[in-house]
Formats: C-alpha cells, sequence, structure tokens
C-alpha cells in the first residue's frame, strides 16, 4: 500500500477508507488486525527504556498498535499534524488542560459547553489548581476580546455548542488568541470533521469524541486532540502515559472500523436534520428551532463560512407546552430513541427540564424546557412521521 504521507492528496473518502490501514504482514489481511496485548517484547538490554516514553510498542499505556493506527487516520481527517487518542472525549478535554495549563493562567472558554467541559474549567481547575477561568458568550468574538487577560493561556470553545447549537467565529477567535499570545482548542464534536476544520481555520487544537459520529455505531468510547507533536508530545507525556488516559485496544479497533463510512454517515445526517429542522420550525406548537442550517439561526453566516458541506445532525427545539407534555411526547415515540449521546446510526432524543444549572447560560428561548435532538441515519420522512404522530398523541398537532 502506498505511504501514509501519500494519501494528502486524496478525498476526505478516500482517507477515511485508507489511511492507517494496511496489509497485515503476518497473516496477510487486508484489514489492521486487533491487538489485545497491553505489554510488548523488549529489546535485548532493556536497561536504558524510558518506561515514561511514547515511542514504540512497550505498554499499552504508552501507546499501542491500534491506537496508532487510529491517530493517522484521525490526524488526516482533520488535517492536522499529529495526534492523540485517549480513552474518551472527557479524556481529551482533561487531557489537554492538565497538560497545558498551570496555576496562574487564565482561560477563556464558551459559555456554552459540554457540561463535562464546563466542570472542568468553572469548577474543577479552577478550585483545586488555581487556574483562573472566564466564562464568555463566544458567539460575539468582541466578548473574547474583551476578557483577554495578560496571563491568558488557552481560549477553548466549542462550536456548535452542546446543547444549544450556538457557533463561534473559529478565525475570528484565532486572530484575537494569536494576536495576545494565547492558544485555541476548539471542540468539534458536533460537526465532525466531515463538516468542519478548526485546525484550517487557525486553531491550534481540535478535540473530538470520537465516541460520537467518528465511531458512528454506539458502541465504543475514545477521545483525540489533534495539533502540532511539540504540544502533543507533552499531552501523551503527561494524559496519556502518567495520567493513564489511554484507549483500549479494542475500542480504538472499533473506532477505526466505524471511521470509514463517517462521510457517507454525515451526508445523511446533515440531509436529515436539515430537513426534520425545517418541518419542526413550520409546527405552530414548537416554540423554537436551534439548528444552524435554517436562516433563522443568528450563527447562519458564520456556519455557512466555516462549516462545509453540511451543519451536522444535532438540533434543538421546545414545545409550546408543559413539563409533563414533554416527557409524554417522548413516551409515544416509536423509531426515536430517548437518550443521552450524538451521532448514532439511530436517532435519539433527551428532554432537558428547566431546572439546568446552566439555563442561565442559555438564550430565553431554552427557559421552559427544551429536546435535544440527534437526528439519525434513518430514511428523514420515517423520523417526521414519528415526530408527528407523537405531537399528535399529544393533542399538539
Amino acid at each position: 500500500m502506498e505511504n501514509q504521507d501519500g494519501f494528502k492528496k486524496y478525498g476526505f473518502a478516500t482517507r477515511a477508507v485508507h489511511v492507517g490501514n494496511d496489509v497485515d504482514q503476518d497473516s496477510g489481511a487486508i484489514k489492521r488486525p486487533i491487538t489485545m496485548a497491553n505489554s510488548y517484547a523488549l529489546p535485548y538490554d532493556p536497561t536504558n527504556v524510558n518506561w515514561s516514553s511514547a515511542g514504540g510498542n512497550l505498554y499499552t499505556r504508552n501507546g499501542g498498535t491500534n491506537q496508532k493506527y487510529l491517530q493517522e487516520r484521525i490526524a488526516s481527517l482533520e488535517g492536522g499534524e499529529d495526534c492523540v487518542v485517549l480513552a474518551s472525549g472527557v479524556a481529551a478535554l482533561s487531557g489537554l488542560f492538565f497538560a497545558l495549563l498551570n496555576s496562574g493562567d487564565h482561560v477563556i472558554f464558551s459559555s456554552v459547553t459540554y457540561i463535562a467541559a464546563y466542570r472542568l474549567l468553572h469548577e474543577l481547575f479552577n478550585n483545586k489548581f488555581g487556574v483562573e477561568t472566564t466564562l464568555v458568550d463566544t458567539s460575539d468574538p468582541a466578548n473574547v476580546a474583551e476578557a483577554i487577560k495578560p496571563n491568558t493561556k488557552l481560549i477553548h470553545i466549542e462550536t456548535p455548542g452542546n446543547p444549544t447549537l450556538t457557533i463561534s467565529d473559529i478565525s475570528a477567535i484565532a486572530d484575537i488568541a494569536h494576536k495576545n499570545g494565547a492558544l485555541l482548542s476548539v471542540d468539534n464534536t458536533f460537526a465532525s470533521p466531515f463538516n468542519q476544520r478548526p485546525i484550517a481555520l487557525g486553531a491550534d487544537f481540535t478535540i473530538e469524541s470520537l465516541t460520537k459520529y467518528i465511531n458512528g455505531h454506539g458502541d465504543s468510547m475514545g477521545g483525540a486532540i489533534i495539533g502540532k507533536t511539540e504540544h502533543l508530545d507533552i499531552i501523551r507525556a503527561q494524559s496519556q502515559i502518567n495520567l493513564g488516559g489511554a484507549i483500549s485496544p479494542f475500542n480504538a479497533w472499533l473506532i477505526m472500523r466505524g471511521s470509514v463510512t463517517l462521510p457517507l454517515r454525515m451526508r445523511q445526517h446533515n440531509e436529515n436534520a436539515l430537513a426534520v429542522a425545517k418541518w419542526l420550525e413550520a409546527q405552530p406548537c414548537v416554540s423554537f428551532v436551534a439548528y444552524p442550517g435554517l436562516e433563522s439561526h443568528p450563527g447562519h453566516a458564520v456556519a455557512v463560512k466555516q462549516m462545509s458541506p453540511g451543519f451536522g445532525g444535532v438540533l434543538s427545539f421546545g414545545l409550546k407546552t408543559d413539563h409533563d407534555t414533554h416527557n409524554k411526547f417522548v413516551s409515544h415515540l416509536k423509531i426515536i430513541t430517548s437518550a443521552v449521546s450524538l451521532g448514532h446510526d439511530e436517532s435519539l432524543i433527551v428532554f432537558l427540564g428547566e431546572n439546568d444549572e446552566r439555563q442561565y447560560l442559555y438564550p430565553e428561548a431554552f427557559s421552559n424546557g427544551f429536546f435535544r435532538f440527534s437526528v439519525g441515519i434513518e430514511e428523514k420522512e420515517d423520523i417526521i412521521a414519528d415526530l408527528k404522530q407523537a405531537l399528535e398523541k399529544c393533542d399538539l398537532l
């Protein structure tokens, strides 16, 4: 097979199939096997081995073969120089923050993020390690510029943001960060590298929960940090090896397998979510729909600029009804499953009530409770029909 560097000239779908894969020299299999080993053979004289190094196969916490192959693929799909794959998306977030930040550093981060990022920066790193943090509505770059301090080390944004689908301008914020000597990390999980590649837009790091779209089958967990090797070597040493956030060989293999169909699945997620968002927006019983592919979305213009060819498979919406009827609506759904996570092949929905601790950070439309809806790859007509019959059973249509 062609050397991996030679695949740079090929398109996204071709790289999703080929990068990191090769013929197994032992068996002749044309797919990489699962190497279910936690330890590898040592050299003749191991006395000079650095037991905390990430180079070569030593111990799976230091890095394994399946992890290595997956890292090659993710780095290629993201357009990054290097990649570290860890045990979960949260391991990737905490691994990045732990390796980069020291007491006295200042971090600016999006007011709308995944709950673990909020918890890490708003509470744990702040209280335990003396890292100063500032919550900012990053949908307006001016807010980011205003929050900059002399000790600002990192700006962390999530776009689209979870769960409100807030859009932040990656290029504009990257300019602000770099003019002030700071680094920019972008959680790209909602978009996936198929729709958005933050490093090409100026970010220093991309974070992915591989558990979601890149795996795509709801059967494994993993996380990735993509960036320059000079930074990722530090993350490997501190967060993978010495904190022990390593991914298992089996999960790395499952995600490698799932990533092959990422471009095919994302086209369907993009198409289905846009169709569902437009249908919901036309229903009188729906109080709002948040989806960056809709022209009514306040971040639509920025999303068009930095997301292509689509806007992902997640949307949020509310109903003009009471708390209990929101739950009744979910109970009537037949093919849409009430469950957390996103990016699965099947459609998943979760009702987020009025008592979310971060409600004060959300737009007013979200204050009466809302749904986060991960639109799957089923036939879009069947998804819409399922929503329709559930609304009818609740006397909302």
